[in-house]
Order: structure tokens, then C-alpha cells, then sequence
């Protein structure tokens, strides 16, 4: 009968592996420790339960191990002590089973400053965490080992060998290296190098903790629908290819006939085979262009495009097909060429036009621009003769733009017009005067008091809103007052338009003139909310109170 054992550890239990808390133990401790969980854990085999462990006293764990050689005994393994205690189980017998003393194989075979067990590590890691997760991969083999230093060595070792994909040291009668390196040499070299990357991080700044990465998922990136994990997106272009080939099976040596001819059957297959590879070569030219031009780094896309004017912006899209057969910096080139180009017929334009008015200087246009900028800000004079005129589609006036790239073509001096006319100032009696400006113009004449803001009074128990231009298609084409107005009645724009352009055509079949009472019969709202718009109507000048 076996005498009582000592109750194994969990880990023992779970992996059925030799002296698995002296492995853990040692892992933690020094590379001596790595050396010994590696010479029980990766010999290849499965060995049966070691039932003594190292005291909690010791500094150093076994670096070699008992295999029993009996037949009775297949991948049996005991640690040192064990070994000299006479532990055994099932059908060990240590006082007559023959044994073999398993030494660490610590030793260089490939290079000389990796030993077998670290190489073992390395293909290990790589089996479990894939090739390219080399920062798991050092984590795995311990001993200071950086995920550059893990790549390199397997690139070198293992890529670039002459014996691809076996190392050009890979015969087994090959021991260059170690006549080369002696064990206890390279054993003090690695110590050595261990210590010294030991200390070299104790000096290093403390890392930042690890993240946890976000889920590559569409909702976590700037573009919805694209996984920049996997280099695809959710709905890929001509996203049914698939379906066509899904179901597609090759068998060998079907599709030939005896002649040797290909079956019809196959010709159609290798057909929906060419037509589906056609569509992933369109699906690859266009992620192509999505990388070589960063058309995924939409926040800064959509800011440089904000900077643009509205004609930048149409040559840019003008310009955009030819992004497919330029990279990028000479996508940029062409780009900028393009505009340096519009800018100068837009220049060119403008001096032509000087021209074309008796202006031969830079002075005299300057002049010339500045006055025409200042009759573009004048108001335009509201009176009965100009109610119909006014019933049309109104757009708020548009705004003289700034000094454009063009301007700065012509003199340096042009865009100090800008911050001249932006001055509030009064016209200027020495201005000379031309037809236009006798018959149209404002200037000598006294001009019409400024309106009174109105004012819209709120509905009863109804908080106003505050629309924006996602929520609210067409607020664009509303003025300030306007808005306002469709905030305080919980009117939306488009509806506002229309009675607003249903009211202005009433009121000219009526001469300009409309009555409340017809408004509110019209609109075909709430009683209060068109009383409201008529009132504001009214304010504006649009119609006349009938």
C-alpha cells in the first residue's frame, strides 16, 4: 500500500503538472526561477503530481529534476526533494524504477545570447497570444525581455534564416554554440544582463496603468461603421459580394471532363470567382483612398473645410476626383495650385473691371472698392411702393465678405478698406456722386428712424424653444426675429414659410391690405398663434392692417 500523501496544490490538480507551486514560486523570484518552471513545464510532456514543495525559506528552487525510466511509469516526474524523501504514487516504486536526472537546458542553440528555454518560451507565446502580440510574447518568457528585442530575434532567427522557416542552426548535431559559449558563461552573462535591466527599470519613472482598449466597434470611432482593428467597415462597397460565393464548393479533381476540358458547371463557378474578385479590387482601390488621403480623421477634415470659402469649397469638390490617381502631397499641390489660380482671375477680374471705369492706379481702386462696399451696407428704404416688391421670398441681406486671397493680389493695401468700413461712420459729403447714387441713394437725405425690435409676447403656459440647424431644417432662411418668433409660438420653419408666403399673397390680391379676422381663417392654426404671426407681419412692413 502507498504511504499517505501530501495534499498536492490546486494548480497541481488542475494541470496535472510536476512541482506547479515551486514553478509559480520561482516564476516570481529570479531567472533562476524561470529556468526551473521551464525545464517542467515545457519538456513536452505531461508528468504526474509532485507531492512535496520547496519550505518558504528557500531562495532557490530546483533546477533539475527526477524522471522515472521504468515503463510502468510513462512522463513520471519528482523534484529533488521528493526524490530524496521516496515520495510516490500509483505504481511508483522509487526503491527499484531506474530514474534520469533532467537538467535545465539553459543553454544557446540558435544565437548566443538566447538559451533553448527562452526560445521554447518564445514559440509558446507566440502559439498562445499570435504572432505580432510581442509585448504578451516577453511578458511571457520573463527575464527583462523587451517586445523590439522579442521581434527582432524572431525575425532574424526564424524569417531571415538561409533554412526557412527552420533556423540555420536547427540541426541537432550543431553544437557551434555551445563549444562556443559555456554554460556557466552564458549563465553569468544572463544574470548579469537581468540585474542590470532590473535596476534600469527601478529608475525609470512609473508607467501610466494600463487601459483597458475600447471595444473596436462603430460607435467608438470618429466615422460610424468603421472598425480600424480590422481595416473594415460595417457596410462595405458592393457590401452583397459575398453572397454570391458563400455557398460556392470546390471539390478535387471535379470540373474536368475526360478530355481534360473544364465542365460548364466550373466555368460558371470561376466566372462568379472573377466577377467577385473584380469587386474586391474596387472594395481595396477605395480603402486605398480613404488611408493615402486620412479621409477617416473626420474632425479635422470637417475644421479645415469650415475655413474655406463657399468657392474654395466648390473648386475643392471639383478637384476631388483626381484624389484617386495622386497621393497626398500631391493631391495638396495640385489643390493649392488650383486656388492660387482662382485667386488670380479673380484678380485679374477686378482690374479689368477697374479699368473698364478710367481707374489706372492701386489708389483710385482702392477708393473705388471702399465705395462700393459702403453702398452694399446701405439699407435698403421701405416704403408703400415697396410692400410688393417685399411680398416676395425674402433672404436676409447678405454681408459684404471680407478681404479675399484675390484682393491681396492686387495691393497690399486693399484690405485696410474692410477695417475702415467697418467703422460706423456717416457718408461722406465730399463724395462725388454718380446717376445711381442721385437717384437711389440715401445720402443728403434724411434718414428713416430706426424700428422698434418686436417683441413677441408668449403663449400662455408654453416654454419657448431654441431650434438649431440639426433639429430645424430650413432656420437658415429665417432672419433672428424670425426665429424667435418660431420659438415662442412652437412653430417649426418650413410650416412658418408657408403661411408666411400664403399670408403675403392674400394681402396682394387685397392691394397690400389683410384683416385679422382673414388671417386666423387662412392659417388654419391655433387662433393665437396666428394673431401673433399677423402682428408680426404687420410690424415688419410686409402687409397692411386691414
Amino acid at each position: 500500500m502507498d504511504p499517505p500523501l501530501q495534499t498536492p496544490c490546486r494548480d497541481s490538480l488542475l494541470q496535472g503538472s510536476a512541482c506547479r507551486a515551486c514553478r509559480y514560486r520561482a516564476y516570481r523570484s529570479n531567472i533562476d526561477d524561470i529556468l526551473c518552471r521551464y525545464s517542467l513545464h515545457h519538456s513536452g510532456f505531461k508528468r504526474a503530481l509532485c507531492f512535496r514543495t520547496l519550505p518558504s525559506t528557500s531562495d532557490k528552487p530546483p533546477v533539475v529534476r527526477i524522471s522515472c525510466a521504468h515503463s510502468a511509469c510513462p512522463e513520471y516526474d519528482l523534484c529533488v526533494p521528493c526524490f530524496a524523501a521516496g515520495e510516490s504514487s500509483k505504481t511508483h516504486d522509487p526503491r527499484t524504477h531506474p530514474f534520469h536526472v533532467i537538467e535545465q537546458n539553459s543553454v544557446p542553440i540558435y544565437t548566443e545570447d538566447w538559451g533553448a528555454d527562452e526560445e521554447l518560451l518564445l514559440l509558446e507565446g507566440a502559439e498562445i497570444y499570435g504572432l505580432g502580440s510581442w509585448a504578451d510574447i516577453a511578458d511571457h518568457i520573463g527575464g527583462y525581455r523587451t517586445k523590439e528585442e522579442v521581434r527582432d530575434h524572431y525575425v532574424e532567427t526564424y524569417i531571415d534564416s538561409p533554412n526557412f522557416p527552420l533556423p540555420s542552426r536547427a540541426d541537432p548535431e550543431d553544437k557551434t554554440l555551445q563549444d562556443l559559449v559555456s554554460k556557466e558563461e552564458f549563465q553569468t552573462r544572463k544574470k548579469r544582463r537581468i540585474e542590470e535591466r532590473k535596476e534600469a527599470a527601478k529608475a525609470a519613472p512609473p508607467a501610466t496603468p494600463k487601459q483597458k482598449p475600447t471595444a473596436s466597434v462603430p460607435s467608438c470611432h470618429e466615422v460610424q461603421g468603421y472598425m480600424p482593428g480590422r481595416l473594415e467597415f460595417e457596410t462595405e462597397f458592393c457590401n452583397e459580394a459575398e453572397e454570391a460565393v458563400q455557398h460556392m464548393q470546390f471539390e478535387p479533381g471535379n470540373g474536368l471532363n475526360a478530355n481534360g476540358e473544364m465542365e460548364p458547371e466550373m466555368e460558371l463557378k470561376m466566372t462568379v470567382m472573377e466577377i467577385y474578385n473584380s469587386r474586391l479590387t474596387q472594395r481595396t482601390e477605395r480603402k486605398k483612398v480613404l488611408f493615402e488621403h486620412n479621409l477617416l480623421e473626420y474632425r479635422k477634415n470637417t475644421a479645415q473645410e469650415k475655413k474655406r470659402t463657399k468657392e474654395e469649397k466648390d473648386l475643392m469638390n471639383k478637384a476631388k476626383p483626381f484624389s484617386r490617381m495622386m497621393n497626398h502631397d500631391d493631391f495638396e499641390e495640385f489643390c493649392k495650385g488650383l486656388e492660387y489660380e482662382h485667386n488670380l482671375r479673380l484678380a485679374i477680374a477686378q482690374l479689368q473691371e477697374w479699368r473698364q471705369y478710367g481707374i489706372t492706379d492701386l489708389k483710385s481702386g482702392e477708393k473705388y472698392e471702399q465705395e462700393k462696399q459702403q453702398r452694399a451696407q446701405r439699407a435698403i428704404p421701405t416704403g408703400s411702393f415697396d410692400r410688393l416688391a417685399s411680398a416676395r421670398p425674402t433672404k436676409q441681406m447678405q454681408q459684404p465678405e471680407g478681404p479675399s486671397q484675390a484682393s491681396l493680389l492686387t495691393t497690399p493695401e486693399l484690405p485696410l478698406r474692410f477695417q475702415k468700413a467697418a467703422k460706423p461712420a456717416g457718408p461722406d459729403p465730399n463724395v462725388p456722386l454718380n446717376d445711381f447714387d442721385r437717384a437711389f441713394g440715401d445720402v443728403g437725405t434724411p434718414q428713416p428712424a430706426a424700428k422698434s425690435k418686436y417683441i413677441v409676447q408668449p403663449l400662455n403656459g408654453v416654454v419657448p424653444w431654441k431650434l438649431e440647424s440639426e433639429g430645424a431644417p430650413d432656420l437658415h432662411l429665417l432672419a433672428k426675429e424670425e426665429i424667435d418668433l418660431c420659438n415662442a409660438l412652437h412653430v417649426q420653419p418650413k410650416p412658418y414659410l408657408v403661411i408666411k408666403e400664403t399670408l403675403l399673397k392674400e394681402s396682394m390680391k387685397q392691394n397690400g391690405s389683410l384683416k385679422k379676422k382673414d388671417a386666423r381663417a387662412i392659417c388654419k392654426i391655433d387662433v393665437a398663434k396666428a394673431g401673433r404671426i399677423f402682428d408680426f407681419m404687420v410690424h415688419s412692413g410686409w402687409i397692411i392692417k386691414g
